[in-house]
Formats: structure tokens, sequence, C-alpha cells
């Protein structure tokens, strides 16, 4: 009836420019998915309501303008240093002759995997006025005090080095399917490998950057355990505080829909940013292997910028959540490894990685060969849950699910739905930049050739888009693998994973403990991660 029904309509859309082409096997999964992400949306609309003159009063305070303004110092400040990290990082693992190129290119992704308060913990131990570094200092050169890690340089240093692999996994997969003769051509005509880089390579990789960005943007916007743990407030703390106090989570929701509209104001910004350039060739040529860049004398500047680089963002933070397990050990604390909740948590990781891959692909094909207002605004609505606090989605969904569908309340089911609302702008950013770079003619060519929709999306298409389907499920998995709020809130009961083991013990200031799970939480991802990393390099 649904397909009927949009056929009907079909030709009305297209003349008012809402759809363009008869789409009904990517349009119907498509509009479901929409429908199903503004439940959380509509729930903090429906509560903001209650609020009443309340909810205008709260916007005006001069109060919020200082968190909104702090807020976004902080988003920008960490996109755009994620962004200087991440492009030499892709372009070295992907296009020189770096030593190690493919362990670096898992290496650097891995910070995904850990937590936001496990890397502000990490932070504060580390590099505080009386941390790690100071006391190897001071029996060194005698400093007694180093300055303060704690506010906005704490705050951006901790999520730019969670943040940057965004940017990295959606600029390696675009620059895997980057055409190697318009970078040939331009060395033949002269131009060195950093012009060429400079004025081909980064122009054509405009659209992953942004897609990148956007993610990085996004979860800053949305974070709260490193902001809290380095004390920068930020407009999600005193949403947090609203719900967690139970102050007034009427207010808390009324806090998360201002959320919501700077979120799309990102979307916004990345929309006009990305434009409707074309980035895939006019004909259908010969593939082959992009040409090895030779790095010459800055092959070991390049190997050291890598080093550092994992150095800072994951060996340090492995380092201080080893030392607590030592010292706890040393203590005669008990060292348990929670092989439960880690089998687990890897369940629930590959479940909503692989439902998030199917959601995103519709979408992100939608947007690319059916553009219209209709595709645009789908595609926008997948970023809302991304910017909303993992605890504003669980509550709209207990509401949904207590409700609406007692069925699921409680159920596996919601928990990965919730994974997907979430996490789901993560695999439609890198889909989206591997379906841009594929030629609508040679899947044309396919069809006239005899072959149907599904064959030509098995032999074509997919194989084509691989890269962005792998490196968004990596996307996924890893940032489910360490989601907290949500996972408190709608896991069934009995059902651990590794993130509440950490914050149960870590909340209970057992050290030891929430160090154990969290060293097998990296490692337990690491490994699917380098299966997908090397995978997609293939």
């Amino acid at each position: 009836m649904a397909a009927l029904v949009l056929k009907i309509l079909a030709p009305t859309l297209r003349r008012v420019g809402v759809i363009d082409g008869p789409s009904p096997f990517l349009w119907l999964p498509a509009l479901a998915i929409g429908l199903l992400l503004l439940m959380s949306p509509a729930y903090l609309v429906v509560r903001s309501l209650g609020a009443g003159q309340e909810f205008m009063e709260a916007l005006l305070r001069w109060r919020v303008l200082e968190l909104l303004l702090r807020t976004l110092l902080l988003v920008g400040v960490v996109t755009f240093a994620s962004l200087l990290i991440a492009l030499p990082l892709a372009w070295l693992t992907v296009r020189s002759d770096l030593p190690m190129a493919r362990i670096w290119g898992v290496l650097v992704t891995l910070p995904l995997v850990i937590p936001s308060y496990v890397a502000g913990f990490a932070v504060v131990v580390a590099l505080g006025p009386r941390g790690m570094l100071q006391g190897f200092l001071e029996g060194l050169v005698g400093l007694e005090r180093l300055p303060d890690i704690n506010g906005f340089p704490g705050a951006a240093l901790t999520l730019t080095l969670l943040s940057y692999p965004y940017v990295f996994l959606t600029v390696r997969a675009a620059m895997l399917r980057l055409d190697p003769s318009l970078e040939e051509s331009s060395r033949g005509l002269g131009y060195s490998w950093r012009a060429t880089f400079w004025r081909v390579s980064v122009p054509l990789l405009r659209p992953a950057m942004a897609a990148g960005s956007l993610l990085v943007g996004l979860y800053t916007l949305s974070d709260f355990g490193a902001v809290s743990l380095l004390r920068y407030e930020t407009f999600t703390w005193a949403i947090f505080i609203q719900y967690e106090s139970a102050l007034d989570r009427t207010l808390g929701a009324a806090f998360s829909l201002f959320l919501v509209a700077l979120a799309l104001a990102f979307l916004l910004l990345e929309y006009f940013t990305r434009g409707r350039t074309r980035y895939y060739r006019v004909d259908q040529g010969v593939a082959r292997p992009a040409q090895t860049v030779p790095l010459g004398r800055w092959k070991w500047p390049s190997f050291a910028f890598c080093g550092l680089v994992a150095l800072v963002s994951l060996v340090l933070p492995m380092a201080v959540l080893a030392y607590w397990v030592v010292r706890g050990v040393a203590a005669g604390e008990p060292l348990l490894l929670l092989w439960e909740a880690a089998g687990n948590s890897l369940l629930v990781s590959a479940l909503a990685a692989g439902f998030a891959v199917l959601a995103a692909f519709p979408i992100a094909t939608l947007a690319v060969r059916h553009s219209g207002l209709l595709s645009s605004l789908l595609e926008r609505i997948t970023y809302v849950g991304f910017a909303l606090p993992g605890i504003a989605v669980a509550l709209g969904l207990v509401f949904f699910g207590a409700n609406f569908a007692r069925l699921l309340y409680q159920n596996l089911a919601l928990l990965i739905f919730a994974y997907v609302v979430l996490f789901l702008p993560a695999a439609v950013g890198s889909v989206r930049s591997s379906v841009l770079q594929v030629n609508p003619r040679v899947e044309d060519a396919a069809r006239s050739l005899g072959r149907t929709p599904p064959q030509v999306f098995a032999s074509i298409t997919l194989p084509l888009v691989r890269p962005g389907l792998l490196s968004g499920a990596a996307l996924v998995f890893l940032l489910t693998m360490k989601e907290l709020p949500a996972t408190l809130i709608l896991r069934p009961t009995g059902f651990p994973t590794l993130a509440t083991s950490i914050w149960s013990a870590a909340s209970e200031a057992f050290f030891a403990q929430a160090a154990a799970p969290a060293l097998l939480l990296i490692l337990a991802s690491s490994v699917p991660l380098a299966f997908l990393m090397l995978r997609g390099r293939q």
C-alpha cells in the first residue's frame, strides 16, 4: 500500500522538487528510517511545551548565552585541530611510501574506542598540576608544578585526540577512491606533489572533509564526559545536570531542543560548504592503483609525526590505565576480566554497525542520486540524534517503549535502535562520500545490458562503495563500544557491557577495577577495527 501511494504521488512530488526520480525501493526504507529518527526530538518538543513561559525565560538568560559561546569556541577549535591532524595522516597512510603505513592507519584510528571520561581521567592524571609528568619532571629538573590543564586547554586537547579519527576515516575512504590520473596530470604539468595535493586532491576531498568535520563538531557539541572531568562548562553540561539531578527534566528537555537547533545550524553550514560539484569521472576509464609518492628526506619526520599522534592519543591513555591496574593489584584489589561484558559489548556493537550501514545506504544514495528537498531533509534528519546527549535519546525511547511498544521496553532491540539513532551519521557520511564518487553512467550501462537493479547493486555499486561501507561500519562499531548513558538506561536487566562496568567501578572510586575493563574495551575493539581497516585498503 505504501509503495502504491508513493508511486501515485511521485509525479506530483517531482514537479514540486521534493523528489527526483522514481526509486520506491530507496524511498520507502529511507522515509521509514526518517520517521523513526524523529521520535526523540518529538519527545523533547512535548516536554518543552510543558515548560510554558519558563521555556523562553530559560533560553533568554545571560548564562545560556555564555554557555553557548563557550560551546561554540570548543567546537571550532576541536574541528580545526582535527582537520590539521587527520588530513596529513590520511595522505601519508594512503598515498606515500611511509613505513608501516597500514599499521599506522589502524593505530591512529584506535582513539575512537576510548571513552571521553576515560581520556579525561588520563589527561588529568598524566598532565595535571600534580600528575605523572610533573612528578617525572620534578625528579629530573626540580619542577614543582605544571600549568593547570583543567578548563578549555584540557577539554580541547582531549576532544581533539578523540575526534580526529572521524575526519581521518572519512577522508581516507574518499582518498582511496580518487582518480589517480588527475594527480598524475597535475604532476605532468610541472606541479610538485605538495602543489598537487592542495590544488587537486584537497578540492576533491571537500565532501569527505565536510562530513568528517560535521561529525567532529556534533560529537564535541554532545560530549559530557571530557568537559565535566576537565571542568569546562558547556551547554551539554547544563542538560546533564538537569537530567541527572532530576531538578527539572522539562527544562533539560528544553535545553536539549536548543542543542538540536545548534546541530541543525551545523548541518546547514556543512551543506553549503559541500556544494553541488560532481566528483566522479565523466568517462569510465580503467581502475588502477594510485602512484606512491616518495617522501625522500621527509620520510622519517613523517614517521615521527604519526608516532607522536599515536603516542599522545592512544599510548598515553593506555599507559595511565595500566598504571591504575598495577597500582590496584599491588594494593590487593581483585583484578576481574569481564568476559561476559566484553561479549555483550561486541554483540551489540556488531549489530548496531550492521543495521546502521543498512539504514545509511538508502539515505546516502538518495542524497547523491536523487537530490531534492525531501532527500536532503532525510539526510539532515539523520544527524539530529548524533547531536543529542545519549540520555536524551534514551529517555525519548523509554517514553515511546513504555507508552506505545511495551514488547520492546527493556529489550535488546530498543537498545540497538538507540545506537542507530545516535551514530547513524557516522555511517551516512562515509557511505555518501563513496557513493558520490561512483559514476552513475556505469550503473546505467549495466542496466542497459539487461542487469536487474539487484544485480547492478551487487556487481557494480557495492564493490565501488565498499571502502565507505567499511569505514562507516567501523565508526559505528567503535562508538557503540564506548556509549554509556543510553546503555545504562536501555540495556535489559542483567546485561552488563564494558562501558557500564567501567562506569560502575569508576563511580565507586575503584580505579583498578575501572581500568581493567577499559583496557579490555580498547583491546576488544582493536581486533575488528584492524580487520576492517586492512580489508578496506585492499
